[in-house]
């Protein structure tokens, strides 16, 4: 305990929470051609409309088709009505919260397999495996494979500074690791149509709106996306909140002592570290945002991070309040492209951050082994987080 002790009055560095403010709520960036969105009555505007701001930005940036279909983040009108009718059916509020006792059982072991050690890094040995685990399983897929997933992930999202590079004649951008995914999704996707089983994979095989079932395609895309986006949010959310409670000790003790506190202190570490950080859109037609004329076709980058903290919404944006009320973020979009894994993370990193501080009376961040934070600017989130701990 001693060693949790001496470092728990030390004050905590708050450089992670702050950035430079944007200049305007709306501006555009020449180098990228993008207009960037700041404010949170634009942003709320851009997401509350889609037939305006429509999410197929592969019609401006050349993606790789087999990204496309069945991926609802860039999917419009009856199309992604149709698919995430079919996907709301299977992937039901039931479903999810029948994953609870799993969810702590998982937890619970994660953490076993800590016993006497006064050190561990949040995200290796908790953060990262407990929702890979939970979404392998919900999938079908086996949770055994997750050190592949995590390299696929690496792959994709680390070191991409850039967010849209104009590609030259018909090359198509394609993030590396994807291809991986997507072969891997296909392979249990056949397999499920010879042998369905209980599995979400086998439910969607089988699963149809109006005598219409989904494409080998939509299939995979949409595991792809589940598989990948399901475990990265709770993820950086998990990793989030713990370090939202070590940089607040006031928050901390509050929720030891009053533990139905915890979902206000994950919605709160959502807005003030949302893991996906912006979220893409293209204009149908000419717009005016904050006193901008956008002109049609034009790409938008709806800094949710950004709306997350204005002024105008967030009194105090910069402090982490979890007794904030109202707490509009927008952290899991909003409108007909409302995160549908939502309620998934929300019931993770609840379950989680319930046992982890039941199991720890003291933990806090190591003042020589700081965290490290991923460096993609469109996720906000931890790759390392060392924690002190002691268990009497």
């Amino acid at each position: 305990m001693a060693a949790v002790a001496d470092t728990w009055g030390a004050p905590r560095s708050l450089f992670w929470l702050h950035g430079e403010r944007p200049a305007a709520p709306v501006s555009f960036d020449e180098a990228s051609k993008v207009w960037n969105v700041y404010g949170h009555a634009d942003a709320l505007r851009i997401l509350n409309d889609p037939a305006t701001y429509s999410s197929e930005v592969q019609r401006k940036i050349p993606i790789d088709d087999r990204l496309n279909e069945g991926n609802l983040l860039r999917m419009d009108g009856v199309p992604h009505a149709k698919l995430r009718k079919i996907v709301s059916r299977v992937f039901t509020p039931k479903v999810v919260a029948g994953l609870e006792p799993r969810i702590a059982a998982v937890t619970a072991e994660l953490l076993d397999g800590l016993a006497g050690r006064d050190k561990f890094d949040l995200i290796e040995e908790l953060a990262y495996p407990l929702p890979v685990i939970v979404i392998a399983e919900l999938l079908g897929v086996p949770a055994e494979d997750r050190p592949l997933f995590k390299q696929w992930v690496d792959m994709m999202f680390h070191g991409r500074e850039e967010i849209f590079i104009e590609a030259d004649g018909d090359e198509k951008v394609v993030m590396n690791g994807a291809e991986e995914v997507l072969r891997y999704i296909a392979e249990h996707v056949a397999k499920r149509r010879e042998n369905p089983g209980e599995d979400l994979l086998s439910k969607l095989v089988e699963a149809e709106v109006d005598g219409e079932r989904l494409s080998e395609s939509e299939i995979v895309n949409f595991g792809f996306v589940l598989l990948l986006t399901g475990h990265i949010t709770t993820t950086m959310l998990l990793g989030n909140a713990v370090l939202c409670l070590d940089t607040y000790p006031y928050w901390q003790e509050q929720v030891r002592e009053n533990p139905e506190l915890i979902p206000a202190v994950i919605e709160e570490s959502l807005r003030l570290l949302p893991p996906f950080s912006a979220v893409s859109r293209l204009t149908n037609e000419e717009v005016e945002l904050s006193g901008q004329r956008i002109p049609a076709n034009e790409l938008v980058m709806v800094w949710l991070a950004a709306a997350n903290r204005d002024e105008e919404a967030f009194p105090e944006p910069d402090t982490f309040n979890p007794a904030r009320d109202p707490n509009n973020h927008l952290s899991f979009g909003r409108g007909v492209h409302f995160c549908l894994g939502a309620p998934l993370a929300r019931l993770e990193g609840r379950i989680a951050l319930e046992i982890l501080l039941d199991r720890y009376p003291f933990l806090c961040t190591d003042p020589e082994d700081p965290p490290v934070f991923r460096p993609l600017p469109i996720m906000s989130g931890i790759d390392k987080l060392p924690l002190l701990v002691d268990t009497e």
